[in-house]
């Protein structure tokens, strides 16, 4: 069976250069894949911001959304119309108290991993906390049973297990960016790497 397809020049609007087409949904992970239960699981926020800490209720307390978004991994693989259920990023960002100097964030993650993002990127209205993949709960290897997805930037952006957000006044770079991976990636502007 072929997993992945070059997409045809009618996808060139969604697919970006360089991607290949996935038949089903590769899993992608540094290191071990944390096992949290919902009872167990907390996210925190830090920096410039209030200190808070929201339960696995506190975040279903939250409006919910379905959203269906084109995904774009940096090791050129895409996966067309996934369909997930989550909170709207600015959703969960109206709750806070973010002082005006923070202009990035830092996402930290179960297993310690990090990736960053300017609060631009990251307060937009097509990125969510995922919870729910196709229908059914996110599972473990997908980054459940919470994570971001952050649809306009290749998916290292869209940490898995999130556990934390750090508000800063300058950009700090994250695992991926400091192992010489680009600080924004943008699929269709190819930054993949550092330097581009």
């Amino acid at each position: 069976m072929k997993y992945f397809e070059k997409p045809g020049p009618e996808m060139r609007d969604r697919v970006p250069p360089g991607q290949h087409l996935a038949k089903g949904f590769p899993v992608l992970t540094y290191g071990d894949t944390p096992q949290i239960a919902r009872t167990d699981w907390k996210l925190k926020t830090w920096g410039l911001v209030e200190r808070q800490t929201f339960t696995w209720d506190d975040m279903m307390a939250l409006p919910q959304q379905d959203f269906t978004a084109d995904f774009h991994c940096v090791t050129t693989w895409s996966k067309l119309d996934v369909q997930w259920t989550g909170i709207p990023v600015p959703e969960f960002l109206a709750t806070l108290q973010i002082q005006p100097t923070a202009t990035h964030v830092m996402l930290h993650c179960f297993g310690d991993y990090t990736t960053n993002l300017t609060l631009e990127d990251f307060n937009r209205p097509e990125n969510f906390f995922a919870h729910t993949l196709s229908g059914e709960p996110l599972p473990a290897d997908h980054g459940g049973p919470l994570r971001v997805v952050v649809p306009h930037l290749y998916a290292w952006k869209s940490a898995k297990w999130i556990s934390g957000i750090e508000f800063l006044p300058q950009e700090n770079l994250g695992f991926w960016e400091r192992n010489g991976y680009h600080r924004r990636g943008e699929p269709f502007a190819e930054e993949r790497y550092a330097g581009r």
